[in-house]
């Protein structure tokens, strides 16, 4: 049985914090839970509604998020609560307890195109990963199940996951017309057969949503508390085009600032890796809105893989 911590993470809105705990709570599900009486499925939730403050809870992947009311300040219960969700979890105590829940739940994936050729999208129903993970060799996928059954289809040449997802890149010379129903038939089952798509071992090798995972290069991309130009260039990125290039499969992550030259440094992932079309994103989309949003402060973007 895992030995559990829980680390305490600010979100965007100051009455929700999150407990990101160093193994999955739960794979291809989330859960809300916005009283009592609603957490029948839920002996953890159960629990932390008693506290006078609590709102609403929210359980997915390797988190539980808590919005509070305005009773107390998260700096005054949050190590408390943290504390006590870890004790709950090192007891044994189940996070999710629902027997009524049969063991294949129903699934679809449908197969999306995207600007990129090469990469064809697989969107799920469901939840299927917390952050972003990109593949680029059957070596990088040591702890993720998934990834590596995909990397043994003679046809798949690197893989793409974030939240919903799957972007795959396939080999030169084949079509995706004779391999994406097979493709998504594959992901379909997996997924229904409730098979494991992350381990938690990845979790102590991944430090945030632009961290590549690779043998190579693990954790060193994303580490950094961004501060400065820095922050208001991730933010920007964050806020206005990652949500664009998610639709297209892909994900554009920052890698670096130089304030002498006024050059902002990206990594492109997913579809938007070796996209015939990413140099006119870059130029047309990022680079113009920086330099309008950041006047005088950025003037160039380059991709450092592209």
């Amino acid at each position: 049985m895992a030995t559990y911590s829980v680390t305490i993470e600010p979100t965007s809105r100051d009455t929700i914090i999150k407990f990101v705990t160093n193994s999955f709570l739960t794979q291809t599900q989330s859960f809300e839970f916005n009283n009592i009486d609603e957490t029948v499925a839920s002996p953890l939730a159960k629990e932390l509604f008693y506290l006078p403050f609590v709102k609403t809870v929210y359980i997915s992947q390797n988190f539980i998020a808590i919005e509070r009311f305005n009773l107390v300040a998260w700096s005054d219960v949050q190590n408390e609560v943290a504390q006590q969700i870890e004790n709950y979890l090192n007891a044994g105590n189940p996070v999710i307890q629902d027997p009524e829940t049969p063991k294949n739940v129903p699934v679809s994936v449908y197969a999306e195109v995207t600007p990129n050729p090469s990469v064809m999208k697989f969107v799920a129903n469901k939840a299927l990963v917390n952050d972003m993970y990109e593949f680029k060799q059957v070596g990088d996928t040591r702890f993720a199940p998934l990834a590596r059954a995909l990397f043994k289809l003679p046809f798949v040449k690197e893989v793409f996951m974030s939240e919903n997802y799957i972007s795959v890149t396939k080999l030169d010379g084949i079509e995706w017309e004779e391999i994406s129903g097979e493709l998504r038939e594959f992901l379909r089952i997996y997924i229904a057969d409730g098979k494991r798509i992350l381990d938690d071992e990845i979790l102590e090798h991944y430090q945030g949503p632009s961290t590549v995972i690779n043998e190579s290069n693990s954790a060193t991309i994303g580490a950094v508390d961004h501060q400065g130009i820095s922050k208001e260039i991730v933010d920007i990125l964050d806020e206005y085009i990652k949500p664009a290039v998610a639709g297209d499969g892909g994900n554009i992550a920052f890698e670096s600032y130089n304030e002498e030259t006024k050059t902002v440094k990206v990594i492109l992932q997913g579809a938007c890796s070796g996209c015939p079309s990413s140099t006119v994103t870059l130029k047309n989309g990022i680079e113009t809105m920086l330099r309008e949003m950041l006047q005088g402060k950025v003037e160039y973007v380059e991709a450092v893989n592209g």
